[in-house]
């Protein structure tokens, strides 16, 4: 069965206000930028939106007024520096923060999709990471029992989005590259959409099955989009756009007003370069 959908469709379908939403999974690359987009397009509100190292995605969302809260490792421009939009909302609005780790994300993550209620680790040990933040709790090994360990809790967003090469029309994807969390977040969530720079037939994906790294029985709906990855890189179709960075930086930086005309505008540009 064909799960194919337009990206609007996708969204307004998959992506309810107050959801848990998971993006840009894969590190600096392959960030579902134009799905993000359409979020904001659609006035989606209440957002809980869950990641590692965000980039700028999470940044432009909170800007448009999109989100509530943020489980993140890191939220800002890995080029530029600071986001400011998360800035603003967090010491003027009082936007919630769960301060996590890449690791710990990983972990919860991890947890969710093996369907257990937390991993143990001993990551953070020794750090504030976890001082009040309810995604940790101490415990103690019972195999050695003075050994301390933090429980770290399960996570299974409403929707993971990711940012993908290509797939089929089922859903079944190829990616290389930087995955980061990608899979854990797949297989964690209740609902996925894979957003892919093109559509092939299942026959080329059966080709190399060590690609096929999201099944298509975890997949809810796929949108092709060209260059729906950008400004950030997709390997083996374009590069990271370092400008655009630096440009939306300097924006967001001296205008907090400026994200709802800058949006609408490059929202004309990316369809100019679809077609």
């Amino acid at each position: 069965m064909s799960k194919l959908r337009s990206m609007p469709d996708a969204i307004a379908e998959l992506v309810p206000d107050g959801a848990s939403v998971a993006l840009g999974l894969q590190m600096e690359q392959m960030i579902p930028f134009a799905a993000g987009h359409e979020i904001i397009r659609q006035r989606k509100r209440g957002l809980t939106l869950i990641g590692p190292i965000s980039d700028i995605l999470f940044d432009q969302m909170i800007g448009a007024g999109c989100v509530e809260q943020v489980i993140a490792a890191w939220v800002g421009n890995v080029m530029m520096g600071s986001a400011y939009n998360f800035r603003r909302a967090v010491e003027q609005d009082g936007m919630k923060v769960s301060n996590m780790t890449n690791f710990t994300v990983a972990l919860a993550l991890q947890a969710g999709a093996m369907g257990v209620p937390f991993l143990p680790t001993k990551t953070a040990l020794g750090s504030d990471v976890a001082k009040g933040n309810h995604f940790f709790y101490q415990i103690f090994s019972p195999f050695a029992p003075k050994e301390p360990l933090w429980a770290v809790r399960a996570l299974n967003p409403d929707v993971t989005i990711v940012h993908v090469q290509r797939a089929d029309c089922e859903g079944n994807a190829h990616c290389w590259g930087d995955f980061g969390v990608m899979i854990e977040g797949v297989r964690a969530a209740k609902r996925v959409i894979v957003v892919v720079e093109e559509i092939v037939d299942s026959e080329v994906i059966a080709t190399d099955p060590n690609r096929t790294v999201i099944p298509g029985f975890l997949v809810n709906a796929v949108v092709e989009c060209r260059y729906g990855a950008h400004p950030s890189p997709v390997q083996g179709y374009y590069k990271r756009d370092d400008a655009f960075f630096r440009r939306i930086t300097s924006r967001q930086k001296q205008n907090p007003t400026v994200m709802p005309g800058w949006i609408a505008g490059f929202m004309v540009w990316r369809i100019a370069r679809r077609t």
